[in-house]
């Protein structure tokens, strides 16, 4: 099993910057790729950015350019520059398993408002 606990999230002007935080804890050896998600009420949940246990990153089109995936151990972040309003959303952890397993953060909330 593996626990993730997301952190970071909150208010943010348009045009600013936010760091999410994932920490990773349990059987972190089985993970092969962490993801970041979002999702807004209504809607189906998004993937937003990837991580594979190769350091390999890659982010949607929608926010290539702004986002950032990285890691340093048994955190993954996302760093989020030049945030719009169409970015608000509960953002998710994901740790994608070896054995096919998927398991999620409790997620946090961005909102970008003036």
């Amino acid at each position: 099993q593996v626990q993730l606990v997301e952190s970071g999230g909150g208010l943010v002007q348009p045009g600013g910057s936010l760091r999410l935080s994932c920490a990773a804890s349990g059987s972190i050896f089985s993970i092969s790729a962490m993801d970041w998600y979002r999702q807004n009420p209504g809607k189906e949940r998004e993937l937003v950015g990837r991580i594979t246990n190769s350091g390999n990153t890659n982010v949607v089109d929608s926010v290539k350019g702004r986002f950032t995936v990285s890691r340093d151990n048994a955190k993954i972040y996302l760093q989020m520059n030049g945030l719009k309003p169409e970015d608000t959303a509960v953002y998710y952890c994901s740790a994608e398993t070896d054995y096919g397993g998927r398991s999620w953060g409790q997620g946090t909330q961005v909102i970008v408002s003036s």
